[in-house]
């Protein structure tokens, strides 16, 4: 921000110049003697009063070329995207009630949102019982009843427990439409216990996506004494777990909050080599963050994952036929 200002501050300055004063200051070398005027911007004014191309400026579009056909390319798979498969309401740890997050996805052009709030282990985000889970699929319905033809699909993030099952029920599992299974606890754990863990999780048939595999924070958390730290990536053995994706259907998320970003690239060029499908989602805990999808375009494509790889690039009908299969 304050490179913006301040860059605005020197258009103004150079602007309240007249021709003769700004002719003057060219000649005799003293633009910089002008508040917020160093070397760099002096030569580009210079250069722009003479009516020459700004060599700076030129080497600046050199040096980013290459950057240009990614954001066209992630602007394209950010566009192919129809809808978000990890999303929180109030019901557990997000800020806003079911319809409000589902009215921002409508305003982004999205076809369907899963609605996938915490399971009932995890008391600290509020996760949500059988019984609670349960009302909430009643209030979905009613809503996609005046929503129609946008969907919210029932879903949940489920915890991954130690022992590799999930934090619910088999029953209401097999009644929803997106399970998304995350490992939230004993992230430290030992490799091959972390990798029989999610080893369990990714095999069971209720699972579609495997959430934010590596649990990892670039931004940490504040804590209550002030602290903040990022948290490090579990360790597991990845080829493992992503050739089990593969083999069983389970999509690997890709994880677009900003302190997240997981999984990390070398692990996220390593599960397109062997062939895992993906989810590109938010984990959104406010209607503002289901914008965030453009981060895991981004990563998406700088790690060479096909847009027919990624799973919510399907339509509503397509998806549940695969989520139900």
């Amino acid at each position: 921000m304050n490179a913006f200002r301040t860059a605005a501050a020197v258009v103004a300055v150079v602007s309240g110049l007249d021709d003769a004063e700004l002719d003057r200051r060219v000649r005799t070398k003293t633009l910089t003697d002008l508040k917020g005027i160093g070397d760099k911007t002096a030569a580009v004014v210079v250069e722009a009063h003479r009516g020459e191309g700004s060599t700076y400026l030129r080497g600046l579009e050199e040096s980013y070329a290459e950057l240009a056909p990614l954001a066209d390319d992630a602007a394209a798979l950010r566009a192919a995207l129809r809808g978000d498969l990890h999303a929180h309401s109030d019901w557990s740890d997000g800020g806003s009630p079911i319809r409000e997050m589902a009215e921002a996805a409508i305003s982004i052009g999205h076809d369907y949102l899963a609605l996938t709030d915490h399971s009932p282990r995890l008391t600290v985000a509020n996760g949500l019982s059988s019984q609670r889970l349960e009302q909430q699929l009643d209030v979905v319905a009613a809503l996609n009843t005046e929503l129609a033809p946008f969907r919210i699909l029932t879903g949940i993030e489920c915890d991954i427990n130690v022992d590799g099952t999930l934090d619910q029920v088999d029953e209401l599992l097999g009644r929803l439409d997106v399970v998304v299974a995350s490992v939230h606890s004993d992230l430290r754990a030992a490799s091959a216990q972390m990798t029989e863990r999610m080893l369990a999780a990714v095999e069971n048939p209720h699972t579609d996506v495997l959430g934010h595999c590596t649990g990892r924070l670039v931004i940490g958390r504040r804590q209550r004494n002030g602290s903040q730290k990022p948290r490090p990536e579990s360790e597991f053995d990845a080829d493992a777990v992503f050739r089990a994706c593969v083999e069983h259907g389970t999509a690997v998320e890709i994880n677009s909050r900003p302190e997240r970003l997981d999984p990390p690239r070398r692990l996220l060029a390593r599960a397109v080599e062997l062939g895992c499908d993906f989810a590109i989602d938010t984990d959104a805990h406010a209607p503002g963050q289901l914008d965030w999808q453009g981060n895991g375009c981004t990563r998406a494509v700088e790690c060479g994952v096909p847009a027919d790889r990624v799973v919510n690039t399907l339509s509503a009908d397509a998806l549940l036929a695969r989520t139900h299969g």
